[in-house]
């Protein structure tokens, strides 16, 4: 049906439910004067009658004056949320540069220039090793900023959830204007599919529904009404509208009392602005790792420095070499590799239907101990579904999920009248597929499922409604608890149509349909009828009861409509949870991590659907409402999240869902959010990892997140967390192989310090050389590693778990230690079987250039072993298959070849003043791998073997 707008004219619809306009004049006297100013000074306007809402917004039922609205456009500003101010892409670009690694690395590149320029005469190597620090410093920030190039767009996404156009009356003649020129005393026309464009007060209302789901969190349409309400919560009061929620249903007039900031949804802006954004817990480890590298680099640097130079070596040699030892403790390539490496793990996430926005959150996820859940969208499928009927004491099974009318009624027959009835007595509409979207409904979702099942049953709405058009109706309020529409048959007479609580129903009805005959209803009946209600909401299912009886004309007194009732039936329904969500559940209780749902539905709700999916599984789970949280002060709040393993947290507000996310952090909880609506950007942007809803969500909570599920399933998240242990333990991995092949550039430096030995045994471009061009690769094929078997089934790390564990160091130091002692092997063999005295070495020997180019390949050939053996932490490698991971292999055999090229192409020589090997050479490099390889796994052997050794990280 369609009906004329109010402001064209026409009146409310019969029996409508309203309030009448006052005369359209200027505020009544009596009253108090108009106020327009912040929300501190608002009038509380849901307890005003309609014409005391005009009066105290210094309005009228005619609008504003284009002067008088102009005045207060000026004064308070335009109905928008302000805009972030982005940082410029330069600026982005130049915070590369702020890591702790690449600061050192660059004081370390002006030096080392300065050196150049300051030397006599100039030596080219110094200038070389100036430009090759400044281009590792600009590789990893191009690859920083290529990964991680994401701005914050929360503000501007709630402004775009704000309409640009409404429909206002401006001294009297109605007007389309864009939303941004709302002020506070504007009244504008709302018609069912309209956004609400600010804070409003319903004046009239003709079966006016809205969706306050982004506010709120609650999945259900709300009926508006126009009359003056109790004084409670303002988003509570059910004659009002909010900016960013919806008309699903009707048309209504409404005066406007805030805008922009001073809005409801101003409010959740500031809370979101206001939120910092937590830092991961590898943002930590890896901040503390490259203060206390960065530190022993320049500390033994420094050291060094001041051994050589009462020695007598030439100052500029000596800074050179110092700074040599300098550049092999920091891990040049740790930043790209690790990028790389996180946005390997962001890819295989996306095939997963997550898709992660922050690189480091990937490895965030891995350590989530606690997720807090809401629950329509992302337990639930959000499409409520009647499951099960009943009428004359028999249950009719209803099949079929969601809105498509697939699916049948079992023994349809008697329940046809039921559901024809309650089709009739139904505002919301059934829209069916187009594109990419399914069936949906518009308007209550509770009614669409009433839609639905009638169409299950071979009852055709739309041809019910034309045969006998409704001519009046009394909507649902909180006090009956009822709604009933009238209507005229096709005899001329005239039927109700009665929906609502099951008690508050059976106390309106004095008989029964019994197979199409009028029955009395006795006692035992009414006992059958409550037992039956009982029964169902048992089941968790949410019950409606329909009656209908005949009235005389077309527009019948309430009270004559709603009393001498015949119940028809009862029909029980939910929103079914989605059918992947209680494995996951389960996976998630395995792996040790607490699941809470954090919702704004009804407490009954919450906990029934908490029960279907898993996540309650004793008697009596801990339910509390956001009213109860209020009342906690943070000792008890503690309390309540340390001791009540199953906690349900309904009814609660955008500030209880932080106060909760920082509850938990404040336990040292790493604490995932997930959340579709604006009411949950705050706490998803104050989460460790927010998690949106991609498919149902707003886009202001989509921006808030730092991952989004394509798919809206809990279910993904769980797969995430996994992905993301798998990238922890792979980022362990190659930090070993990183780490302990530094040793081995260190140890031939330090060895020649303390024997008097002149020379660098490596110099600062081959480390370059080895960091970025031998290294990264093998380290990404091992950040690529295959996600384990058993990911999953150990509790999660604590939050204050170090990456650098003394498990990680005591192997960085056992492999480091083997590879250290493999080339000052050969390099002092080399230098000693020379028979040339230290003092007399100089850089052009053809012995010292063979013998640093054994260096190099020495560290090259070992740390291809090395590769191999940092796979597996117990478990040895040759049981995983050698050629598991082929990628490591190719890369490895990439390093050596680049290896090869810098021994023996002349071009590279004299960049890296290298020599060619012999044969003979490389048989003894190879052989000092395999000597690597055989003793790892030889402790690995001893570990598998000890009854005490812990299973954790075994493949």
């Amino acid at each position: 049906m369609s009906y004329e707008p109010a402001w064209r004219g026409a009146g409310p619809r019969g029996g409508v439910s309203g309030t009448a306009a006052p005369p359209e004049s200027g505020p009544p006297a009596g009253l108090p004067p108009p106020s327009d100013g912040p929300p501190g000074d608002r009038p509380a306007v849901p307890s005003l009658s309609a014409s005391e809402v005009y009066a105290a917004l210094g309005t009228c039922p005619r609008g504003l004056t284009p002067a008088e609205a102009d005045a207060r456009l000026a004064r308070h500003g335009p109905n928008e949320l302000p805009g972030v101010g982005h940082r410029h892409v330069w600026r982005r670009l130049l915070a590369q540069f702020t890591d702790l690694f690449a600061v050192v690395l660059l004081v370390s590149s002006a030096i080392t220039f300065l050196a150049y320029l300051l030397g006599q005469p100039r030596d080219p190597a110094t200038l070389q090793l100036a430009l090759a620090i400044l281009g590792v410093v600009l590789l990893n920030a191009g690859i920083g900023f290529a990964q991680e190039y994401s701005a914050e767009r929360t503000a501007e996404s709630l402004q775009a959830m704000v309409p640009h156009t409404c429909r206002v009356l401006r001294d009297g003649e109605p007007r389309e204007l864009s939303a941004r020129e709302l002020v506070p005393g504007d009244v504008v026309v709302l018609e069912a599919g309209d956004a609400v464009p600010a804070d409003c007060r319903l004046v009239e209302a003709q079966d006016a529904a809205v969706n306050n789901a982004a506010l709120t969190g609650e999945s259900d349409a709300v009926t508006r009404v126009a009359g003056p309400v109790p004084a409670g919560p303002l988003l509570e009061a059910r004659n009002c509208a909010f900016m960013g929620t919806d008309l699903v249903a009707g048309t209504g007039k409404a005066v406007v009392f805030a805008t922009g900031t001073a809005t409801e949804f101003g409010r959740i802006f500031r809370l979101t602005a206001a939120a910092p954004r937590q830092q991961t817990p590898l943002q930590r480890q890896v901040a503390a790792m490259a203060r206390r590298v960065a530190g022993v680099a320049l500390a033994t640097g420094a050291v060094l420095f001041a051994v050589r130079v009462p020695s007598g070596q030439p100052f500029v040699d000596t800074f050179v070499f110092s700074l040599g030892v300098m550049v092999a403790l920091v891990p040049e390539g740790l930043p790209a590799t690790l990028s790389v490496s996180l946005a390997i793990g962001v890819r295989r996430m996306a095939r997963r239907h997550a898709l992660v926005k922050q690189l480091l959150a990937v490895e965030a996820l891995g350590s989530t101990s606690v997720v807090c859940t809401d629950k329509t969208g992302t337990l639930t499928q959000a499409e409520m579904t009647v499951v099960q009927l009943w009428a004359d004491g028999v249950s009719h099974a209803v099949t079929g999920v969601g809105y498509a009318p697939a699916g049948e009624v079992a023994d349809a027959g008697p329940v046809r009248e039921l559901l024809r009835a309650a089709a009739l007595c139904s505002n919301a509409r059934l829209v069916p597929p187009k594109g990419r979207d399914g069936w949906r409904v518009l308007g209550d979702t509770t009614e669409g499922a009433l839609l639905v099942v009638a169409l299950k049953a071979g009852v055709d709405p739309a041809v019910e409604e034309a045969r006998t058009p409704r001519t009046a109706e009394h909507p649902f309020d909180s006090v009956r608890k009822l709604m009933s529409t009238v209507h005229r048959a096709e005899d001329a007479t005239y039927l109700a149509y009665v929906k609502g609580a099951p008690l508050e129903l059976l106390a309106r009805c004095d008989s029964v349909d019994r197979d199409g005959r009028q029955e009395p209803l006795t006692d035992a009946s009414r006992a059958e009828v409550a037992a039956a209600a009982d029964g169902m909401a048992g089941q968790g299912l949410r019950v409606l009861a329909v009656a209908r009886r005949r009235v005389d004309g077309p527009r019948p007194p309430i009270g004559d409509v709603e009393s001498g009732l015949t119940l028809l039936g009862l029909a029980g329904m939910y929103d079914p949870p989605r059918p992947e969500v209680r494995d996951a559940v389960d996976t998630c209780r395995r792996a040790g991590i607490r699941i809470v749902m954090v919702t704004g539905d009804h407490p009954l709700t919450a906990e029934a659907v908490a029960r279907r999916v898993g996540i309650v599984r004793g008697p009596r789970p801990t339910v509390v409402t956001g009213v109860q949280l209020d009342a906690l002060d943070d000792r008890s709040l503690n309390a309540l999240l340390a001791e009540s393993a199953e906690l349900l947290l309904c009814r609660v507000a955008p500030e209880h869902k932080m106060r909760v996310v920082t509850g938990f952090q404040q336990r040292d909880e790493v604490v995932a959010v997930t959340g579709d609506g604006a009411n949950d950007a705050p706490a998803l942007k104050h989460a460790d990892i927010g998690v949106a809803m991609g498919a149902s969500g707003t886009d202001v909570a989509r921006e808030a997140a730092v991952m989004v599920l394509l798919d809206d399933s809990f279910a993904s998240i769980t797969t995430a967390v996994g992905l993301g242990r798998s990238v922890y333990r792979n980022i362990r991995k190659f930090l070993i192989y990183l780490f302990s092949h530094n040793i081995g550039e260190l140890a031939p430096i330090l060895a020649a310090t303390f024997v008097g030995f002149p020379l660098v045994p490596i110099s600062a471009v081959q480390i370059l050389a080895i960091d970025l061009g031998s290294d990264v690769l093998p380290a990404l094929a091992l950040g690529a590693e295959p996600m384990e078997a058993d990911v999953m089934d150990s509790p999660p790390r604590p939050r204050r778990e170090r990456l650098f564990s003394a498990a990680v160091m005591g192997r960085i130091l056992f492999l480091g230690g083997i590879q250290a002692l493999g080339v000052c092997a050969v390099f002092f063999w080399h230098i000693h079987a020379s028979g040339i005295p230290y003092a007399d070495f100089t850089k052009d020997l053809p012995v010292y250039r063979e013998a640093i180019t054994m260096v190099q390949a020495g560290i090259v050939v070992s740390q291809f072993f090395n590769a191999l053996a940092v796979r597996t932490d117990r478990q040895s490698v040759f049981r995983a298959g050698l050629l598991s991971n082929p990628w490591l292999l190719a890369a490895g055999c990439v390093g050596i070849a680049l290896m090869a090229a810098i021994s023996y192409a002349p071009p590279l020589q004299a960049v890296f003043h290298t020599a060619p090997l012999a044969a003979s050479d490389w048989a003894v490099l190879a052989a000092f791998g395999v000597l690597l390889l055989a003793a790892e796994e030889t402790r690995k052997w001893v570990l598998r073997h000890r009854r005490t050794a812990p299973k954790e990280g075994t493949r």
